[in-house]
Parts: C-alpha cells; structure tokens; sequence
C-alpha cells in the first residue's frame, strides 16, 4: 500500500483559479468538502496555492476582499503523479504543507492532501501531531512549524 502511487488516489479533477481570482470565490471552492486546497495557476503553470488557513488569515489581517495572488503561498512545491505515497508524505512533512499541487512536466494533475493519505500511512509517517492533527516539520532555524492550526 505505502509503494501506491499518488496518481492512484487523487481526484480526477480539482479545481483551480488564477492569480486574479477574487479570495471570495476562492473561499467559495474551500467551502466544498473534497477540495482541501486551491491552486493557483497562471497560462497551464502552478504559481502558488491556498487554503482555508491563508482565508482566516487574510480575514484576520483586513476588512478588503483580495485577489488570491496576495494570500496564496507562493513558491509551492510540487511532487509528480508517479510519487510514492511516503514520497508526498515526505514532501510534506519537509515543507510543512498539508497540501500539495501534482504537477506531470508542467501540467497540473491534481492536490494531494495528508487527509487523502491518512487511510495508506501511519500518523507518525504524515508527521502529525496526535493532540493537535496539526502537521510538524523543522525549520532551519529547529523552531517547529505547525500547519493546520
């Protein structure tokens, strides 16, 4: 189960916005409950990608709808449809992201998410805190970075 492929249980489609995309319509998308993230893209290419966590945020900081470009996180790395599933696992925990763009050469294939791979990998592989369901990575500077608080 854990040699699967990420291919192999992603979505068909997700959707997708470009960087002029209102925050409202974004959230619109989030709002469904098999979209774990946005992405963001810009002629076929991923610039960056949003989730609910980058909405509250803006919520929080300001009274003005904006464009996605001013909340998304940005650069996102991307892992291939012919990734393992310990591989995006991995990826995730590096970067701290709870989501993930699947990217096959430049042509956006779908996200991965740490819900899609709890069913296939134990929590301690995911990196996820059990008191919090928050993911955990190190940063350079060994301070802990929580995701999904």
């Amino acid at each position: 189960m854990i040699s699967s492929l990420i291919r192999d249980i992603i979505p068909a489609s997700a959707p997708t916005v470009s960087p002029g995309t209102s925050t409202t319509e974004a959230a619109r998308l989030l709002r469904r409950a098999d979209v774990p993230a946005v992405v963001v893209l810009e002629d076929d290419t991923v610039e960056g990608i949003v989730t609910e966590s980058d909405i509250v945020a803006m919520v929080a900081e300001t009274d003005s709808p904006l464009d996605v470009r001013a909340v998304m996180s940005t650069p996102v790395p991307t892992v291939s449809p012919e990734s393992t599933l310990i591989e995006v696992a991995d990826t995730m925990r590096e970067h701290g992201m709870g989501q993930l763009p699947v990217v096959e050469g430049t042509d956006y294939r779908g996200v991965a998410s740490v819900e899609m791979l709890a069913p296939y990998l134990s929590r301690h592989r995911l990196g996820i805190d059990p008191d919090r369901g928050a993911i955990r990575a190190e940063a350079t500077d060994s301070a802990e970075i929580a995701v999904g608080d």
